[in-house]
């Protein structure tokens, strides 16, 4: 089936934001039931919340460049256009980069090291349930103008 048809989303296996929510939801679960060394308040917080605070910042700087663009901010639906500008000149991934450090910012303030750690497990899950199924996506999509756009853009950072 072609990208312009019924099928035309990247067939992600869970939206973004359920997957950070899941693995955060389980380092908590695992923090209480083994908890590891105690972080202290005031790096916790203050780390955490700085974090917090630039996941937020960049996720509104990019979901207003894909609302500009008149493109869905849900990978689960189609992509009517590439963003290339802004947040995503910087990065493929600016709303991944977000939930990322937002993920990170939330797991630090909670003094979860198992949500720290669970970090890794979650990008994973990420590239192979999300991104890559969205490049193939997008390539499919816009072609050649995808392709331009990754040769000059890297995924993260």
């Amino acid at each position: 089936m072609s990208a312009a048809g019924k099928g035309d989303s990247p067939g992600v296996i869970a939206p973004p934001p359920l997957v950070y929510a899941a693995f955060l939801a389980l380092g908590l679960v695992l923090e209480r039931v083994w908890a590891g060394p105690a972080i202290a308040p005031v790096p916790r917080f203050l780390g955490g919340g700085l974090l917090v605070a630039a996941g937020l910042g960049l996720a509104v700087w990019a979901v207003l460049q894909l609302r500009r663009l008149g493109t869905h901010v849900d990978v689960r639906k189609p992509a009517t256009a590439l963003a290339t500008a802004g947040p995503y000149g910087v990065s493929r991934n600016p709303i991944y980069l977000a939930l990322t450090l937002f993920y990170l910012g939330l797991g630090l303030a909670a003094g979860s090291l198992w949500a720290l750690a669970l970090a890794v497990p979650a990008l994973l899950v990420m590239q192979l349930g999300v991104i890559r199924r969205e490049e193939r996506y997008l390539e499919r999509k816009f072609g050649a103008d995808y392709l331009a756009y990754t040769r000059r853009v890297r995924r993260w950072i």
